[in-house]
C-alpha cells in the first residue's frame, strides 16, 4: 500500500475551542513494533467533545498540537520491521485498535490486567490519534476484524467495549437491570443486556430522542427523568446539594412507579451508572435491592455526596470501570456482534459525515440527541 509524506488531519493546534483541518500534515512515523494504518471511519466520543470545547479538563489533559481521535477503523497501510517478522498482520488487514497504549511493565501490566495499568497513554488523548488519514499504533493494540463486521461497526469497536465491559462486570441472567443515562454507550449496554438475557432493563436520560433509541434497542421502559420538573437554568450548571436531592427524589419517585408497572418488589438487581450526573446516582442507590451490583463508568463533573446508608445496610457492591478489558472485552465483543448483537443495537448508528464536514458532525454529537456519529475518512 502506498503511503505518502502528508496526509489530511484534524488537529487541536491552539488552547481553544474547535479544531483545525490540516491538508497536509505529516504521516506518522512507525518504530519496529508499530502499524500504520489507513484510516476509513472514525466516530466521535464524548472525549472529543471535551477537546473540541477545550473545556477545563481538556487544558489539563491535552497537549497541543495533538491529532485527536481515538475509535477507528481502517487497513494495514505499513509494519515495523519486528511486527513483520513475527505478528499475523499483514499489509491490507482491516482492522481497528484498542486506544490505550499501556507501559507493560508496571504489576498490572505483567499480572495481565493492562486496563489497569496506571502508566496508561490514550490514542487521541495523550498522544496522536484517528481523526487522520493515517494513524500509528503498538502492534500489540491492532485488532483484526472478521469479514461479518462492517466498517461502520468497526469504528465504534471502543465505546462498545466500554459497554460490554461495564454491562458484563456482573451477572445479567434473570436480573433487573438500570441504566442510568441513554448515551451511545448507556443506549448499546441495554441492546447487551437484552442479548444476554437481562430480565428488565430500565433506562433513565433527559432527552427523548436518546431514551427513544434505548427503547428501540431493549429498553423495557425508558423513563424522562425530567417529567414532572423544570428544565434547569444556565445557573443551574454545577448544581446545589439541594438541587441534586430534589431531582435524585424526583427520579426515584419515576423508578418506584416503573417497578410497580412491572410487578418488581424488592428493587434492581444490577446498576450501570453511565451518566456521570450526581441525582442519577443517588437515585440508583436508593432504587437497588440488598445485595445488588453498581457497574461505575459514568464520570462526574465534581464531587458530591451519597447517601453511604444506602450502601452499607443494603450490602451493595460498587465497581469503577475504565475502559476495556484487554483484550477478554474484544474477544467478546466481536462474537456477540455476530452473534446477533449488531442487529439488534443497530438504531445506535444514527449519523455519518464526510470527514472534511467535522463542524457539522461535531454540532450534532455534541447536540445531546444523537446516537454514534461517524466520519468517513475514505468519502
Amino acid at each position: 500500500m502506498s503511503v505518502g509524506r502528508f496526509m489530511r488531519a484534524l488537529v487541536k493546534s491552539a488552547p481553544k475551542a474547535g479544531l483545525e483541518w490540516v491538508e497536509k500534515h505529516p504521516v506518522p512515523s512507525i518504530g519496529p513494533n508499530d502499524v500504520l494504518i489507513r484510516v476509513t471511519h472514525a466516530s466521535i466520543c464524548g472525549t472529543d467533545l471535551h477537546i473540541y470545547k477545550y473545556d477545563a479538563w481538556a487544558q489539563r489533559t491535552i497537549p497541543i498540537p495533538l491529532v485527536v481521535g481515538h475509535e477507528y477503523v481502517g487497513r494495514v497501510a505499513a509494519l515495523g520491521e519486528q511486527v513483520a517478522q513475527r505478528a499475523p498482520l499483514r499489509v491490507g488487514d482491516r482492522v481497528t485498535g484498542e486506544g490505550h497504549v499501556t507501559c507493560g511493565f508496571c504489576r498490572n501490566c505483567r499480572a495481565g490486567r493492562q486496563h489497569l495499568c496506571r502508566n496508561t497513554l490514550g490514542v487521541g488523548v495523550n498522544r496522536d490519534g484517528a481523526f487522520a488519514d493515517y494513524v500509528a499504533v503498538p502492534a500489540r493494540n491492532v485488532v483484526r476484524l472478521p469479514d461479518r463486521i462492517p466498517d461502520l461497526w468497526g469504528a465504534v469497536m471502543d465505546p462498545l467495549g466500554n459497554a460490554v465491559h461495564t454491562a458484563l462486570a456482573n451477572d445479567l441472567v434473570g436480573e433487573d437491570v438500570l441504566i442510568t443515562g441513554a448515551g451511545p454507550i448507556g443506549i448499546m449496554a441495554a441492546g447487551i443486556c437484552r442479548h444476554v438475557g437481562a430480565r428488565h432493563i430500565v433506562v433513565t436520560d433527559i432527552r427523548e430522542e436518546r431514551l427513544a433509541l434505548a427503547r428501540q434497542c431493549g429498553a423495557t421502559l425508558a423513563i424522562n427523568t425530567r417529567q414532572g420538573r423544570e428544565a434547569p437554568s444556565l445557573s443551574d450548571a454545577l448544581p446545589s446539594t439541594v438541587a441534586i436531592e430534589d431531582a435524585a427524589e424526583a427520579s426515584e419517585r419515576l423508578l418506584r412507579d416503573a417497578m410497580k408497572q412491572l410487578g418488581m418488589t424488592e428493587g434492581f438487581d444490577v446498576g450501570l451508572e453511565m451518566s456521570g450526573v450526581p441525582s442519577a446516582f443517588r437515585s440508583m442507590l436508593a432504587t437497588m435491592n440488598h445485595g445488588g451490583r453498581i457497574a461505575l463508568l459514568g464520570i462526574p463533573s465534581e464531587s458530591f455526596p451519597i447517601n453511604w446508608d444506602e450502601v452499607v445496610f443494603k450490602g451493595l457492591t460498587i465497581q469503577g470501570i475504565y475502559g476495556r478489558e484487554m483484550f477478554e472485552t474484544w474477544y467478546r465483543m466481536i462474537n456477540m456482534l455476530i452473534g446477533g448483537l449488531m442487529e439488534r443495537i443497530q438504531p445506535v448508528l444514527t449519523d455519518r459525515f464526510p470527514a472534511h464536514e467535522y463542524e457539522k458532525a461535531f454540532t450534532v454529537a455534541g447536540s445531546g440527541t444523537a446516537g454514534k456519529v461517524i466520519l468517513e475518512w475514505d468519502a
